[in-house]
């Protein structure tokens, strides 16, 4: 493998071990409530309906809400448990006004939710996959073209599911030219933020977040699915894509699942 190709590798695995292997415990209440200020200042649009009353689904409703095995066709899907977890307080941005979507990005619960979830869905090798190749560097991508993402769903009283995701999309906006993160004390510097196309639920929203390492860059996906007071929230990673410096699809197959049994 080329030493490029090695960085990449690197930097991937970096990501991967503070983003997609966490779990939901824990408390992060300290840091959610100092964020709740800044997520409710940037409110969604008024369509008219009156959400202030609305309930956040219990702990055992948001249970029958998450993922399974079964759900995603060719995905491996997991509980994430208490030795992956990364708490709120332990994520920080070198901008106040990224700090939100650093904890969106690792998979961290964003505002106060009544109640929350993890699953780790890893997509199956591709048969042939395996394939020796001329290029070490397309080996390798293809050898690892494996989709790891993290999914959280999150339920909220009233309106902090909406204004949890308007103060990410302005977070997303603000911090598109990129900022450092800090996670679990290991720094790791966003390059840059751009929003895609993405379908789900009442409201959907995607980013390609772009992490650079050493000069070499990887990409990561960040998807966020609003149904009612539930907010699922996405963050994806391909090792194949990271370590040869490419791009990869957003995780369809997975976010049509979620939005499914939201629905």
């Amino acid at each position: 493998m080329r030493p490029t190709a090695i960085r990449r590798t690197a930097v991937a695995a970096t990501v991967m071990s503070l983003a997609l292997l966490t779990a939901a415990c824990g408390s992060d209440a300290d840091k959610d409530n100092d964020k709740a200020g800044s997520s409710a200042s940037a409110k969604p649009a008024d369509k008219g309906a009156d959400t202030s009353a609305a309930k956040a689904l219990t702990a055992a409703e948001l249970e029958k809400a998450s993922l399974a095995q079964g759900d995603v066709k060719g995905h491996k899907i997991t509980k994430a448990g208490p030795a992956d977890n990364i708490a709120a307080e332990d994520v920080t941005a070198d901008k106040a006004a990224c700090d939100v979507f650093g904890d969106a990005l690792m998979g961290a619960k964003g505002g106060k939710p009544a109640a929350s979830t993890q699953r780790k869905v890893i997509s199956e090798p591709q048969k042939g996959g395996d394939k020796e190749s001329d290029d070490p560097a397309e080996a390798f991508k293809a050898a690892f073209d494996i989709t790891t993402t993290l999914t959280t769903l999150a339920s909220y009283d009233g309106k902090g599911a909406e204004e949890t995701l308007a103060g990410l999309r302005t977070a997303a906006t603000e911090c598109a030219s990129g900022f450092t993160l800090t996670a679990a004390g290991s720094k790791q510097k966003i390059a840059k933020i751009a929003e895609v196309p993405v379908k789900g639920g009442e409201e959907a929203v995607a980013w390609t977040v772009t992490v650079e390492a050493d000069g070499e860059q990887s990409a990561m996906k960040l998807i966020q699915i609003r149904k009612g007071t539930t907010l699922a929230s996405l963050t994806s990673l391909n090792l194949g894509a990271s370590g040869a410096g490419g791009d990869f699809e957003l995780p369809t197959a997975v976010i049509d699942a979620q939005s499914a049994k939201l629905a």
